[in-house]
Parts: structure tokens; C-alpha cells; sequence
């Protein structure tokens, strides 16, 4: 099913089995990760619609009747682990909040901390979560896209997320058609071909 617009009120109705959220923001470079991961996910299969695949961006804490609406909740997200550029991590369960909010590498991280605390005060909080995070290389370059140590994690990021819907039993179909009208996640010039083929300095165009 495709993402619905985060502010729209009709997600206080909704009883989203199971979010899949990518947040970050794609015009800081390696702080796109968790998006190009949705984007990515969502192009290569088909999901149930009691799935909801998610562009969450940097609307922190717009995101809580989403969070609040659903019983499991995947995220990905670009997190300062003190690793190696690339490496990547899955966290599971009740450590989820405690990574989303140390060494927090933007702003949107304390806004999706505060998103997670509130749906837990409510008692609104998902029976499952989990979190593929990726230890990023380079933030500070507004207009850049992922660095290629972190663009190449894309892959390996969506088989963790993989292992997790498949424990969750989440239905998964791989697409054999290209996306169809309103299925994009995002406007189509930030989808990640778009945003860097459009780029003179990230396709060399002008050098």
C-alpha cells in the first residue's frame, strides 16, 4: 500500500497492522538512509494493506498517531553506533528508543525519541518493534545524496528488515511491474535516481 501524508488526520482512525518507516532527510547526504530504504523496499515488493510503507521524513513527532495506530513497528534510520561508516545494526524490542536517542545525529531523532515516549505514556505502543540502523560516513553536505560506503548497505539493510517482517509473518510479494500511480513513497525528483541524475555535482555534469 503507499505511504499516506504523515499530517493527514485520517491516520488517528487508521489500525495499521504493521508500519515500515524510513526517516532522515535525503538532502543531507548519509541522513537519507533510513528513506532510500523505504523507497528502495517498496519498489521491489508488494505488501498487504494492512502494511503501511512510510516516508516519514523529519516530521518527528507528526509521526506519533502513526506509531499509536500500529501493532509492529520497523525502522530504518541513519544512527551514530561509534562504528565503522557502513556498518549496520539490528535492534530489536526494548532497546529500540534507547539507540533512537543517543549521539543523535539530527534533529529528527529527538523529535522520533519524543514520538516513541509518548505512544509508551499512552500505552499506545507497538507489541513489536525493531530497528536497522546504519553507522553513517558523512552528514554535513546539504544537497549530497548517500556516500557509496553507505548506498551500498541499501541491499543487506532490506534482508535484516527481511528477517524481521518474515518473523513477524508479514506477507511479502516481489514486484514484477514497475511502480504504478500513486504507489511512490515521495515526489518523484527526490527519488534517489531522479535526485542524482538532476545533480550536476553528483552525476560530474560542469566539471
Amino acid at each position: 500500500m503507499p505511504a499516506e501524508n504523515a499530517n493527514h488526520p485520517a491516520a488517528r482512525q487508521l489500525d495499521w497492522d504493521t508500519l515500515i518507516l524510513g526517516i532522515g532527510n535525503v538532502l543531507w547526504a548519509d541522513e537519507g538512509f533510513g528513506v532510500r530504504c523505504v523507497e528502495t523496499l517498496n519498489e521491489r515488493y508488494r505488501f498487504a494493506s494492512s502494511v503501511c510503507v512510510m516516508d516519514g521524513g523529519t516530521q518527528g513527532i507528526f509521526l506519533l498517531p502513526w506509531v499509536r495506530s500500529s501493532r509492529r513497528l520497523l525502522i530504518f534510520d541513519a544512527i551514530d553506533f561509534g562504528l565503522l561508516p557502513g556498518t549496520l545494526k539490528l535492534i530489536v524490542g526494548d532497546d529500540v528508543p534507547t539507540y533512537m536517542g543517543v549521539k543523535k545525529v539530527s534533529m529528527h531523532q529527538a523529535g522520533f525519541q519524543e514520538v516513541l515516549s509518548s505512544a509508551q505514556l499512552s500505552g499506545e505502543f507497538p507489541d513489536e518493534i525493531a530497528l536497522v540502523g546504519v553507522q553513517p560516513e558523512l552528514l554535513d553536505d546539504y544537497g549530497g545524496s548517500l556516500t557509496p560506503t553507505v548506498k551500498q548497505q541499501i541491499g543487506p539493510a532490506l534482508g535484516l528488515a527481511r528477517q524481521v517482517l518474515d518473523r513477524w509473518k508479514v506477507e511479502i510479494t516481489a514486484r514484477t511491474d514497475s511502480l504504478g500511480t500513486g504507489e511512490r513513497i515521495g515526489p518523484d525528483a527526490l527519488a534517489i535516481r531522479d535526485y542524482e541524475n538532476g545533480h550536476p555535482r553528483l552525476t560530474g555534469a560542469g566539471e
